[in-house]
C-alpha cells in the first residue's frame, strides 16, 4: 500500500513539471514579444532622430550661408556710406573754413552760407546716425555668425567623435571574434550602427534554443568587449529560415524559435559580463528578414545590432 502511495505522489509531481515549464516558457515568450514591439518603436524613433539631426545640421549650414551673404551685402552698404560720410565731412570742413573767412571779411553772403552750413551739418548728422546703426547691426550679425559657426562645429565634432568611436568599437569586436571568422560570424558597420551576425549552426542545434559551448564562447568574447561601452544600445535579433516549424512543445513555431534564441543569447551576455540590462533587448524576426533567399543557412542567424546613444546630440539641438 505504501508503495502505491509513493508511486502516485511521484507521478503527480512528474505531471506538474511540464505544465510549470510550459507556463514559464509562455510568460517568457509574451515578454519577448512585448520587448520586441518596444524596441521596434525605439528603432524607428532612432532612425527618425538621425534623419532629424542631419536635417538640423543642413538647416544650420543653410542659415549660416544666408546670414553670411546678407552680412557681406550689409558690409558693402556700410563701406559706401563711410565713403559718403567722409565726402560730406570734407565738404562741411570746407564750408566751415569758408564761413570763418567770410566772418572776418563781413561778406553779405554770410547768411546764405550759414543756411548751407546748417543743411550740410544736418545731412552729416543723418549719415552719421545711419552709419552708427549699420555698425550696430553689423556687430550683431557677426556675433550671430560666430555663434552659428560654433554650434555647427560642435555638432559636426560630436558626429565625427561618434563615427570614430563606432569604427573603433567595430575594430575591437572584429579583433575579439577573429577566431570565429571562418565559422559564420561577420562584423560590419552600416549607417552608424554595428552589425554582428552569427550563423545559427555555430550557436544552436537544429530547432533548439540552448547555445552550445563554442557559440557560448563567442558570445562571451563579444560581451566582454561591449561591457565597457556606456553610450550604446544593443538589440539581439533571432532569425530563422522559411521552413515551417510546428511542434506541440516549445518552441511551437518560427516566431517562438527566433525570440527564444535571442533571449538565450541575451542571458549569456548578461550572466558573463557587467553589461547594463537597461541597454540591451531581445527580439524575434522569424523568417521575414532573410539575407540570402537562396541560402537558408545564412538566414538562420543571430544578429546583434549596436546603436550609439545620440541623446547628447539632441540635447544640444534642443537648445536652439
Amino acid at each position: 500500500m505504501k508503495k502505491i502511495i509513493v508511486i502516485a505522489i511521484v507521478g503527480g509531481l512528474l505531471a506538474c513539471v511540464p505544465i510549470k515549464k510550459y507556463k514559464d516558457l509562455e510568460a517568457n515568450y509574451k515578454k519577448c514579444q512585448e520587448d520586441e514591439a518596444s524596441y521596434k518603436t525605439k528603432a524607428i524613433d532612432y532612425e527618425n532622430q538621425v534623419k532629424e539631426l542631419n536635417v538640423q545640421v543642413d538647416v544650420l549650414k543653410s542659415g549660416l550661408q544666408a546670414l553670411q551673404k546678407d552680412t557681406a551685402l550689409l558690409g558693402d552698404v556700410h563701406r559706401q556710406l563711410m565713403v559718403d560720410y567722409e565726402k560730406t565731412k570734407q565738404l562741411n570742413q570746407v564750408l566751415e573754413e569758408k564761413y570763418a573767412s567770410l566772418q572776418k571779411s563781413g561778406s553779405s553772403e554770410n547768411a546764405n552760407l550759414i543756411r548751407d552750413l546748417e543743411a550740410t551739418r544736418i545731412e552729416l548728422q543723418a549719415k552719421e546716425d545711419r552709419l552708427n546703426k549699420l555698425e550696430l547691426e553689423l556687430n550683431a550679425r557677426e556675433r550671430a555668425i560666430a555663434l552659428k559657426e560654433a554650434r555647427i562645429n560642435e555638432l559636426e565634432s560630436m558626429l565625427r567623435n561618434k563615427d570614430e568611436a563606432s569604427k573603433l568599437l567595430k575594430n575591437k569586436i572584429a579583433s575579439a571574434l577573429r577566431g570565429f571568422s571562418d565559422k559564420g560570424i561577420s562584423v560590419e558597420e552600416r549607417e552608424g550602427k554595428i552589425y554582428v551576425s552569427m550563423e545559427a549552426q555555430l550557436l544552436f542545434a537544429s530547432g533548439k534554443t540552448d547555445v552550445n559551448a563554442e557559440g557560448k564562447k563567442a558570445i562571451i568574447d563579444l560581451a566582454v568587449v561591449l561591457e565597457s561601452q556606456q553610450d550604446i544600445d544593443i538589440l539581439v535579433e533571432g532569425h530563422t529560415d522559411s521552413d515551417v516549424l510546428r511542434s506541440a512543445a516549445h518552441p511551437k513555431d518560427n516566431w517562438e524559435l527566433s525570440v527564444l534564441r535571442a533571449t538565450s543569447v541575451v542571458k549569456i551576455m548578461l550572466a558573463n559580463s557587467e553589461m547594463d540590462p537597461k541597454h540591451i533587448s531581445a527580439a524575434g524576426r522569424s523568417e521575414f528578414h532573410p539575407v540570402d533567399p537562396t541560402n537558408k543557412a545564412k538566414n538562420r542567424r543571430i544578429e546583434i545590432i549596436i546603436t550609439p546613444d545620440l541623446s547628447e546630440l539632441f540635447e544640444l539641438i534642443s537648445k536652439e
